[in-house]
């Protein structure tokens, strides 16, 4: 270890390297942290200094990184956090914690889990900011770069470099107004339910929809030689619910989650055909890079998530 070149590197610069990068502008990291905007200017220089890079090019009233500075982007956090470990030793207060998690949610998931969980986060964690989403082009490509932090999707082939953990599992149904023609019989078959077109819902957190992208059930309805009509393909859930409510559409969901929506939407759920192939569960995974599976604020918003999904799970089974 170059002990030498590491006595002239002030280690608060690194601080304020990551506050710039999050902030994207030296006035709000100056405020964040309560220095003045000249001091900080000085420190951004004293980086680029040090680093030999400018690190950052002002478009508008906003700093954009250069390519070493994302870089730097990617290994800062993990860094910090583990120096943050060190000096308090081994002890993690996310009351004192500070900072932006990223998270991506299908808002099938997302209407019932992040209220609970914001409000958790205001009662112990209160200088820690929520950022969910749902329309992401690329989980796997943005947990690797560090644009995601954490995202909750149904479980499918990953790379080894992404832990996935167990959060619940979903029995998929068939969704259709109350009043629907098919709403009051025991047992629906394949023949009935195809007379119908249907509202196809995105589970999968996705940015674009396609007509032309199958889904299970459309794979499971070629496997027997069929296909379905299809009237509307979104991945806005409400729009979905909706338009259900509003035709004689149907939507295939899945039976337990959103029980209050689907009572508020009188929606009836119904058991898919027996005669289509199907699987009888839909995992839910709770995906991280392996880059943050230490980090004790990670960490911690990983059990609270957990937890708050296995209550729910328990309620309404």
């Amino acid at each position: 270890m170059n002990l030498r070149k590491l006595s002239r590197l002030d280690l608060n610069l690194l601080v304020s390297l990551q506050a710039l990068l999050e902030e994207k502008s030296v006035t709000r990291a100056a405020a964040r942290l309560f220095i003045s905007q000249p001091a900080m200017s000085r420190v951004l220089q004293r980086l680029r200094d040090q680093l030999d890079d400018p690190l950052f090019t002002r478009t508008g009233n906003e700093l954009i990184p250069t390519p070493k500075a994302r870089e730097l982007q990617l290994r800062l956090p993990p860094l910090l956090d583990n120096i943050l470990d060190i000096v308090s030793e081994g002890e993690f207060d996310p009351a004192t914690y500070v900072g932006e998690i990223t998270i991506a949610v299908p808002e099938f998931v997302a209407i019932s889990l992040i209220s609970e969980l914001t409000r958790v986060l205001t009662d112990e964690a209160r200088g820690l900011v929520l950022s969910v989403s749902s329309g992401i082009e690329s989980v796997e490509g943005d947990l690797a770069e560090g644009a995601l932090d954490f995202a909750i999707d149904i479980e499918r082939g990953i790379t080894d470099e992404i832990n996935a953990t167990p959060l619940a599992m979903y029995t998929p149904s068939i969704w259709m107004r109350e009043g629907h023609p098919l709403a009051t019989k025991d047992k629906m078959t394949l023949d009935e339910i195809l007379t119908y077109s249907f509202v196809q819902y995105y589970l999968l957190i996705s940015k674009r929809v396609s007509a032309r992208n199958d889904a299970r059930f459309d794979r499971a309805l070629r496997g027997l030689g069929l296909k379905r009509e299809k009237a509307l393909v979104t991945n806005q859930l409400m729009t979905a619910m909706e338009t259900v409510c509003d035709t004689d559409c149907l939507m295939v969901a899945t039976q337990k989650d959103l029980v209050t929506e689907r009572e508020m939407h009188r929606i009836v759920s119904k058991a898919f055909p027996e005669e289509l192939p199907h699987d009888e569960s839909i995992n839910l995974v709770l995906l991280q890079h392996q880059r943050t599976a230490e980090s004790p604020i990670h960490f911690w918003l990983r059990e609270k998530i957990i937890e708050l999904v296995q209550e729910k799970d328990k309620v309404t089974s």
